[in-house]
């Protein structure tokens, strides 16, 4: 019996693993997300209005808006996976 529960601890020791790791993975590209966008926003404030309406009109711009509303949700998205990472360990560990 005790044997049978040292092999079920091991086997599911790699799955707890790789969700740290895929969390950690996610978290850093969040994180470099968001210092993209904070560097973004400010070289568009060094542009003179010209030069910023006519950046923001593009279709790289709308693009890019897009894409941040969708990191938003994937950030949401996150948080709900460590939160059934975290309720998956507390149940294994009862």
């Amino acid at each position: 019996m005790a044997d049978e529960q040292i092999n079920n601890a091991e086997s599911e020791a790699p799955d707890l693993d790789q969700a740290g790791l895929a969390h950690s993975i996610i978290e850093s590209l969040l994180e470099h997300t968001r210092v993209v966008s904070d560097l973004i926003a400010v070289m568009a404030q060094a542009l003179d209005q010209d030069t910023t309406k006519a950046l923001t009109l593009t279709a790289q711009w709308q693009a890019y808006l897009e894409s941040r509303r969708r990191m938003e949700h994937t950030r949401k998205d996150v948080e709900k996976f460590v939160e059934i990472t975290k309720d998956s360990d507390e149940k294994q560990k009862d």
